[in-house]
């Protein structure tokens, strides 16, 4: 069993985030070297299929809410909570910064997180009655179940998203549970787009190569 990672690894990406596939790896470093590339890989191939779940439901939920309130600009009079308005202003500043002048709606939408939109699906501050009764619920337009069932699937990718955007590991997760639910909540948006990604989308081969069906395959290198 070797105990040792290359020095290079050590130094480039840290003993500490290293440790934690040596522990996964139960101290063979040659699996751990692996296990780390095979998450780099299995981290970019979420990507896409997140990619379009993510300005999926940016797009659908910003066209209802702006025909439901007329306006480009929505939350400029929709009954968003504090942490919503506080986003919303981080987001307007953060183009302003960019261009001096009153930034256009679609340059805030398009700084809005994931989880901002995922937000109004969720129940809290009343957004159940506020948005998803009267004009969230038309962003999903082939779902008929419950909103919190809804809004637990979008919370959980977008916290699946970020662990992926900020390299954390995501290999210890069921992976084959989320890359389905990413698609069956693009589903609930739009068939057509998940069709599309899903004939592009390289994860299950990816997933069909993790380490532990491979302890003896040749590391990669890029």
């Amino acid at each position: 069993m070797s105990e040792k990672l290359p020095e290079w690894m050590v130094r480039a990406f840290s003993r500490l985030r290293l440790a934690r596939y040596l522990r996964a790896a139960r101290g063979d470093a040659l699996v751990a070297e692996r296990l780390y590339w095979w998450n780099v890989e299995a981290s970019a191939a979420l990507y896409g299929p997140l990619h379009c779940l993510e300005l999926a439901l940016r797009n659908a939920l910003h066209r209802q809410l702006s025909w439901a309130y007329g306006r480009g600009d929505w939350w400029a009079v929709a009954p968003l909570n504090p942490n919503g308005q506080r986003l919303v202003a981080k987001a307007r500043a953060k183009c302003e910064r960019r261009r001096p002048v009153p930034a256009p709606p679609d340059d805030i939408v398009a700084e809005l997180s994931f989880g901002f939109w995922a937000s109004l699906v969720s129940g809290g501050s009343g957004y159940d009655r506020l948005f998803w009764v009267p004009t969230a619920h038309k962003a999903f337009p082939c779902y008929s179940g419950r909103r919190d069932t809804l809004y637990d699937g979008l919370w959980s990718l977008v916290l699946l998203r970020n662990r992926i955007m900020h390299h954390e590991p995501v290999h210890h997760r069921d992976l084959a549970a989320d890359h389905a639910k990413i698609y069956r909540m693009l589903g609930y948006i739009d068939p057509e787009l998940a069709k599309e990604a899903r004939s592009m989308d390289r994860f299950p081969s990816v997933l069909a190569s993790r380490p532990d069906a491979l302890r003896g395959a040749r590391t990669p290198r890029f």
